[in-house]
């Protein structure tokens, strides 16, 4: 044909992109510098003797961290697997003003993947699985095995057909609970003791494969989404890694893996909306709603409304602000019922305390005023001498 099709297109300018970003002398890919002269050659070699043939697929940078770990493991002495191939989402804008300035940089995968030195023709991103060209490119491969860790697409059945030894799927939660986009952010939301990531593999239905390994990690009632999320995704790729020998001698294998119906009920975990970022001090008691603060760490945050009054007046000024992190706090500790408060803020030197539904009080630590940096709540509080803060609802003022 006379034109390249949007598969080999896209493939090209994302290959382009990366190529001359790591040609520029002490060029910055990602969060580590590179010279060209100083790439790694990667466990990556097509054809190359007996080992077997793993394609990863993932996006974001906790993808890229998977990808990492299996990497090393593949350039071990004794290793029997090469990562023969490297799929990704295509590069999105990041920042402001990104779009408009040319092509949006490729995935933190994607720039894992070329900077550990896997041919540029190797390193795949297409837009959907079921591309036509992208899936004859993988057949033409003959994978072993894939390994998906937040990829962040669909994938067929012509997708699932094509590795020999199957799909397995890092995702980070304890199946059968919470399959679906937002495990880590569901999981803290909802207020478990107990978290952990499984090695699954990849059926039709979302998450819902037969498990091959599973890691329970315990809580502690203050961890974050943002922070927890990678550590979850490290856990599961040393999990894979330490998994992979049983899967190429054929001892571990899609049929020996532990249905999940044998873990109990599966419940859902459904992406998160900004909707859900607002905070119902009135409605909701402190435990509900700092677990939400936790669970929706990053995205999509926590906000909420205060009025701001000059002390001795009856009205003020309604602001929305960002809560970044808080604190359980019991009456004992709070010296008063948050009843008794009627909707007024407490504010101390480190923090404010806000009365909750529940009758006790929710410790804001950090939060981030509007057109502001994130800063202590100390401070906030200090900047409110000679006024009062009282819980507003969403919708009392709309």
């Amino acid at each position: 044909p006379d034109t390249m099709s949007s598969f080999a297109l896209r493939s090209t300018a994302i290959r382009g992109y990366l190529m001359r970003t790591l040609r520029r002398p002490g060029a910055v890919v990602g969060p580590r510098p590179v010279l060209a002269s100083a790439v790694r050659p990667a466990a990556v070699a097509a054809g190359s003797g007996d080992k077997k043939k793993l394609v990863f697929l993932g996006t974001p940078e906790v993808a890229a961290s998977a990808l990492e770990a299996i990497l090393d493991a593949a350039e071990a002495p004794d290793s029997a697997f090469e990562v023969h191939a490297v799929v990704s989402q295509p590069g999105r804008p990041r920042g402001r003003g990104r779009s408009k300035s040319g092509p949006p940089p490729p995935s933190p995968v994607a720039e894992a993947a070329m900077r550990r030195g896997i041919p540029e023709d190797m390193v795949l991103c297409p837009v959907k699985a079921n591309e036509p060209d992208f899936l004859q490119r993988l057949r033409d491969m003959e994978p072993d095995l894939m390994v998906t860790a937040a990829y962040g697409n669909f994938l067929p059945q012509k997708f699932l057909d094509i590795p020999r030894l199957g799909t397995l799927n890092i995702h980070p939660s304890l199946l059968p609970q919470f399959r679906g986009a937002a495990p880590v952010q569901r999981c803290l939301e909802r207020g478990d003791a107990v978290t952990g990531v499984s090695v699954a593999y990849t059926v039709l239905k979302m998450d819902a494969g037969p498990v091959l390994r599973r890691v329970e990690h315990e809580l502690n009632g203050d961890e974050k989404h943002d922070e927890l999320l990678p550590e979850l995704f490290a856990t599961g790729a040393k999990a894979l890694v330490d998994a992979l020998p049983s899967v190429w001698d054929g001892t571990e294998s899609f049929d020996t893996a532990t249905p999940q119906a044998e873990y109990g009920d599966a419940c859902e975990a459904p992406k998160t909306s900004p909707e859900e970022a607002r905070m119902d001090f009135i409605g909701q008691n402190a435990r509900t709603l700092h677990n939400k603060v936790r669970g929706f760490a990053g995205w999509p945050g926590t906000k909420a409304k205060f009025e701001v009054r000059k002390d001795g007046s009856d009205e003020g000024t309604v602001v929305e602000v960002k809560i970044i992190t808080t604190k359980v706090v019991s009456d004992s500790e709070a010296g008063k019922e948050a009843k008794a408060a009627n909707g007024a803020v407490e504010l101390t030197k480190n923090s404010m305390r806000v009365p909750c539904g529940g009758g006790d009080w929710l410790e804001v630590l950090e939060l981030q005023p509007p057109g502001k940096k994130a800063m202590k709540a100390g401070d906030y509080a200090n900047g409110m001498k000679g006024s009062t803060l009282i819980v507003v609802s969403y919708g009392d003022d709309e």
